[in-house]
């Protein structure tokens, strides 16, 4: 009974990733941020499409922080300033089929406040 539920959670979930990512392509001028939030740790990379390469990423648990707002807002600095010095300003936000709210709505407003255009 718990794998049908499990199974069920995890093909809506796909649905939603499949949906959000038919709206939005990254470029190499304004690559795709795809975030992801395990229940310990946050991972954030950006991505050209087009090429199918990766260009910056940053990994909260090399760095020592949790998946909570805090710090969010402390990856998101160690990200953005990894994404500048790639000459990278303007970028399309990757919810990845998480609601907009929590530590991925932080996530994105400390991006915007580190001079990342979203």
């Amino acid at each position: 009974m718990r794998t049908k539920l499990l199974k069920q959670k995890n093909a809506l979930k796909a649905r939603r990733v499949r949906r959000v990512r038919a709206k939005i392509h990254g470029t190499t001028d304004m690559p795709r941020v795809a975030i992801f939030k395990s229940n310990r740790f946050l991972y954030a990379q950006a991505i050209d499409d087009v090429s199918a390469t990766t260009l910056a990423s940053v990994d909260g648990k090399k760095l020592g922080f949790k998946a909570n707002k805090e710090a969010a807002v402390n990856v998101a600095k160690v990200f953005a300033d990894t994404l500048k010095e790639k000459g990278i300003e303007k970028v399309v936000y990757d919810r990845r089929g998480n609601i907009y709210h929590g530590v991925i709505a932080t996530f994105a407003d400390a991006l915007r406040d580190n001079g990342i255009k979203l």
